[in-house]
């Protein structure tokens, strides 16, 4: 009887042990993939350099971006192949974006803000949000409205003034096509200032021309990002009349800039910046790609970039970023139609 029960208990203790054998290595499996812990799995890495797009000409917002984040994971070896920036310009981003969905891929990464979903819906490109793959957000940049330093106009105030006398009269000029963002984030303030939005006279850049333009005379206002206007303020070359910050930012130079908000316009525009990927990228290389962003910008190497740029760290992870650029498309289409713009 003894040995009966003694054979039983055995027999027993040996299927718990099997089974909690089972069931540790079925956990230990599951760690490997993009679970609830963030982690990016261990399956997938960069087998060559990874082409990074700047959808325009050197020197933009997307450029600086690109270069940025390219630059700071070079240095911090968080990804081991070279990150390599090509400008892809025209069509207010367009011809980067139809070169990103042909190519295809997982080693195709590209810079995205608002004009992935106002060149689309001002009728410039059959490829939108909704064509490619989220990957991370990654900064909060502001508008800037820079005219040169012997400008007539001192503040926002005194060029929404000259606008409502005669909007034709200035000429503004922005690195984004007609529609899209350097254009729209002008109409948006000066339409908060009383200003006839639909007569102003706006020039397209495409080509990253548009900082040269001022300094040459060519046009009277530029709107652009911060960080374009920030290192020829430093240099007493331009006067930025006003930034689209919510409130004062601080930092050096850009700490000296006004906001819209505190010359009495009610009005803020957020450049949000990100990255995505082709449509057919592989999850494990968007886990891999989503957590090398995230680990990047908790490095002291990026921190010092992104308060030199005055930027404002907004990282969102893929499924976070899908879900903001779905909200904002609605946002926008509203903008576009208000101002007879959304073809």
């Amino acid at each position: 009887m003894f040995n009966k029960r003694s054979l039983l208990f055995s027999l027993v203790l040996v299927i718990a042990l099997v089974l909690s054998a089972c069931g540790s290595n079925q956990s230990s499996g599951n760690s490997g993939n993009n679970g609830n812990d963030g982690q990016a799995t261990d399956d997938w890495k960069p087998e060559k350099p990874i082409e990074v797009i700047a959808p325009a000409g050197a020197g933009g917002g997307w450029d600086t971006t690109a270069r940025t984040v390219s630059k700071v994971m070079e240095q911090t070896n968080i990804i081991d192949k070279r990150l390599a920036v090509v400008n892809k310009p025209g069509g207010g981003g367009a011809v980067g974006w139809a070169y990103v969905d042909k190519k295809g891929g997982n080693h195709t990464l590209f810079v995205t803000s608002p004009p992935i979903l106002f060149v689309p819906l001002n009728g410039q490109s059959d490829l939108g949000h909704n064509d490619f793959t989220p990957i991370a957000g990654v900064i909060a940049d502001y508008a800037a409205f820079v005219v040169s330093a012997d400008s007539p106009y001192n503040n926002m105030n005194d060029l929404i003034e000259a606008l409502k006398e005669d909007p034709q009269s200035i000429s503004v000029v922005g690195d984004s096509a007609p529609g899209s963002m350097d254009h729209m984030q002008f109409v948006k303030a000066v339409k908060a200032g009383g200003v006839d939005v639909k007569r102003l006279k706006y020039v397209s850049a495409q080509d990253g021309s548009g900082m040269s333009m001022l300094l040459g005379g060519k046009v009277d206002v530029y709107s652009t990002g911060l960080a374009e206007a920030t290192e020829q303020a430093r240099a007493g070359k331009v006067k930025v009349l006003a930034i689209t910050a919510p409130e004062p930012l601080e930092g050096e130079t850009v700490s000296e800039f006004k906001t819209l908000k505190e010359q009495g316009i009610d009005d803020q525009f957020v450049v949000w910046r990100g990255f995505m990927g082709p449509k057919d990228m592989d999850p494990e290389a968007v886990a891999y790609y989503e957590n090398a962003i995230k680990e990047m910008m908790e490095t002291d190497e990026w921190k010092e970039q992104r308060d030199n740029f005055g930027w404002n760290d907004n990282y969102m992870s893929s499924e976070e970023f899908k879900k903001f650029l779905d909200e904002e498309y609605k946002t926008m289409e509203e903008l576009m139609n208000e101002v007879g713009l959304k073809k």
